[in-house]
């Protein structure tokens, strides 16, 4: 049957808005299995107990391991927070955790109380992730501190007693250590051949992986304890001088540094630029290549662990609310809120899983999610 040129046109112009219209859906759409701040979520599961630490928990991406007080590690589901098994290492924690493919690594002190790490001693210990049982334990003469870090061979970490350590993940044993007059309670990153670990006297180092031997070390008047990025060859950090800094990270020369109101806790890269929390309570964005303003944010307690980030936005957990707060990237207004049910006195970091966002507070763990699909 012959149709006439309107019928035709007028077929073709809704076929083409079926096509826009779909692909505007598509273009919406965030997949499951990734984060979207910006969008209203929902506790999806919650793991009750009152013994949670400021340590902030591993994940694999299927289970996390959330350290207690006491010294008792337990591993939960990611996906609906059952309990797969509980382990005690020992004393108490003195780091926060981390995992790879077979086993998760945890820190602990003994025989001082849990503040006095100088008088301390320390324990290392990897343990199954599947059964929570111990694989090998080293005792140290003095605790490690900060968080650890777990790279391709070896276990990376700083001690209360001016050591860094790298060990075989594997068999516990030692690869290198170095032995300074400063003490370490930061969290080591590490890009391409080396390691970058701050010290609680102003110092950056920066160390090869596989020797230990350094290749540069930068001062700074302050602690530095929290995350660093590597942006483009460019090592971005914060100390408690206030200041952000900007290092060349072939040779340590000073590209820029900016000045905050308070002790810079972390800095983070995003894709427009350096994300960076101050205890003066204000989130700062910076350009990366200069360290100019963007935009700076108050939010309404101290932020002293680092964010979750995603492309739409950054989660905080300040202290003192009951709130984590999410900021838009692009100027930085608040473009959610999630509800902790109780005022925030966890230093613990927020942490992704898969579509998750969990936060821990003083009575357990809680798990973010979108809001189950309607039929």
């Amino acid at each position: 049957m012959n149709q006439s040129p309107s019928v035709r046109k007028s077929k073709t112009v809704y076929c083409l808005w079926l096509i826009v219209l779909s692909t505007l859906q598509i273009g919406a759409t965030v997949p499951q299995n990734q984060i979207s701040l910006s969008q209203p979520l929902t506790v999806r599961w919650r793991y009750e107990s009152d013994r949670t630490s400021n340590f902030t928990p591993a994940t694999d991406g299927t289970t996390v391991y959330l350290p207690l007080s006491e010294g008792m590690l337990v591993a939960l589901n990611a996906s609906d927070g059952q309990l797969r098994w509980k382990a005690d290492v020992g004393g108490n924690f003195s780091a926060s955790p981390v995992a790879d493919d077979r086993s998760v690594f945890a820190a602990g002190q003994y025989g001082a109380p849990v503040n006095e790490q100088r008088h301390a001693n320390g324990t290392l210990r990897a343990l199954s992730k599947t059964t929570g049982v111990t694989v090998w334990m080293r005792t140290l003469q003095a605790p490690l501190s900060g968080s650890l870090l777990v790279g391709e061979n070896a276990l990376f970490a700083g001690g209360a007693d001016g050591k860094v350590y790298a060990f075989d993940k594997r068999t516990g044993l030692t690869l290198w250590t170095n032995q300074y007059t400063e003490a370490f309670s930061s969290q080591p990153a590490s890009a391409g051949h080396f390691l970058y670990i701050g010290s609680e006297q102003g110092s950056l180092f920066a160390l090869n992986q596989a020797t230990g031997n350094a290749a540069w070390r930068y001062q700074t008047r302050g602690p530095i304890q929290g995350p660093i990025a590597i942006v483009n060859g460019t090592v971005c950090f914060g100390s408690g001088d206030g200041y952000i800094y900007a290092l060349r990270e072939s040779n340590s020369k000073l590209i820029w540094r900016r000045r905050t109101g308070a002790a810079v806790q972390s800095v983070t890269s995003v894709e427009n630029g350096l994300l960076a929390a101050s205890l003066d309570n204000f989130v700062y964005l910076l350009s990366a290549n200069r360290g100019s303003l963007i935009w700076r944010r108050l939010l309404p307690g101290r932020i002293s662990a680092r964010p979750i980030t995603a492309p739409d936005g950054a989660l905080f957990t300040p202290l003192s609310t009951d709130n984590a707060i999410v900021l838009g990237l692009r100027d930085g207004k608040p473009v959610n809120t999630l509800s902790i049910g109780e005022e925030n006195s966890s230093s613990a970091a927020p942490i992704a899983v898969s579509d998750l966002v969990i936060v821990t507070t003083p009575h357990g763990l809680l798990a973010f999610a979108r809001p189950p699909a309607k039929p």
